[in-house]
C-alpha cells in the first residue's frame, strides 16, 4: 500500500461532529500516513488543534481565518489565532488567501487579513495554506509586495499555467484536489502534469470535491485522496508508487515533519 499525504482537510467541520475517529481509521486503512486539519475561523481553528492532539503525529492543525469568514469574525479573534500558533501539533497557518467568487467580505478586509496571516507565518516560521478563487492575480500581486514570504501552498489549485510558474517563481508549493479528477479538467491535468515533482502536494478539501469516480457523494473524506493520486499519476505517466513517495515526502518536508 502507498503512503499518502492528505494535506487538506477539514475533519473539524460538522459533517465529521459524529464519526472522526471512524473516518481516520478508513484513512489509515487506505494507505494514509498524515491529514492537514483546516481551520477557517476561530472555532474551527480550535476544533484543528484539539483533533491533532487527539491524534497525534497523524492529524495536523493548521490555524487561521479563511477569507470569506473575515467579516463576521470578531475583533480579538486574530489575537486568539496567535496565540493558537504556538499550541502543540499545530503545523501551519491559515487557511488565508482571497476570495473573488463569493462577496461574504469585502476585498479590501480580505487583504489586510491576508497580510495579517503572513506576517503570523513568517513570525512563527510555519507555513502557509492559500485559498484561491477567481483570486489568482490578485494573490500573485499581493505576495509580491511582501519582501519576505513564508513557505506556502496554493492549496486545491485550478489556475492555468503561467499563475503556477509565478507561483513556482515564489517559491510555493502546488496541491491539487478533487477538482482535477473530474472528466472537464483536461486543462488543469495539463497544468498538473507540468508542476516539478518536489513542488506537489495532494488533498481532499473533504468534506468538499469527491474525486471521480466518487464525484457528488459526500461528504468527502481523506480515504479518497488515493483518486487523486492515481489521476496525477495516470496524468504524469509515472507509476503511483513513485508519486505516493514523492507527494507524501513533499508534505512532510512542507509541515516541517520530517
Amino acid at each position: 500500500m502507498n503512503p499518502l499525504f492528505d494535506t487538506h482537510a477539514h475533519l473539524n467541520s460538522k459533517d465529521f461532529n459524529d464519526n472522526v475517529a471512524e473516518v481516520v481509521e478508513r484513512a489509515r486503512q487506505s494507505g494514509v500516513v498524515g491529514i492537514g486539519v483546516i481551520g477557517i475561523d476561530l472555532a474551527t481553528s480550535n476544533r484543528a488543534v484539539e483533533l491533532a492532539a487527539q491524534f497525534p503525529d497523524f492529524l495536523h492543525a493548521v490555524v487561521g481565518i479563511q477569507p470569506n469568514s473575515v467579516a463576521e469574525s470578531n475583533e480579538g479573534d486574530f489575537a486568539e489565532i496567535e496565540k493558537l500558533a504556538t499550541a502543540p501539533g499545530v503545523r501551519g497557518i491559515g487557511e488565508t488567501g482571497l476570495d473573488c467568487y463569493w462577496d461574504d467580505t469585502p476585498i479590501e478586509q480580505q487583504q489586510a487579513a491576508f497580510d495579517q496571516h503572513i506576517d503570523l507565518a513568517n513570525r512563527s516560521n510555519l507555513p502557509m495554506v492559500i485559498h484561491m478563487r477567481e483570486s489568482g492575480e490578485l494573490i500573485a500581486e499581493q505576495l509580491a509586495r511582501h519582501e519576505k514570504l513564508p513557505a506556502a501552498v496554493m492549496h486545491s489549485f485550478t489556475g492555468d499555467w503561467e499563475l503556477t510558474e509565478r507561483f513556482l517563481d515564489m517559491g510555493l508549493m502546488i496541491s491539487f484536489a478533487g477538482m482535477v479528477t473530474f472528466k472537464k479538467s483536461d486543462d488543469l491535468r495539463e497544468v498538473a502534469k507540468r508542476v516539478p515533482e518536489d513542488r506537489l502536494l495532494i488533498e481532499t478539501d473533504s468534506p468538499y470535491l469527491s474525486p471521480e469516480p466518487l464525484r457528488g457523494k459526500r461528504p468527502n473524506e481523506p480515504a479518497r485522496v488515493e483518486h487523486i493520486l492515481r489521476c496525477l499519476a495516470d496524468a504524469r505517466d509515472v507509476p503511483t508508487a513513485q508519486l505516493a513517495a514523492a507527494t507524501t515526502e513533499n508534505a512532510r518536508r512542507f509541515f516541517k515533519l520530517a
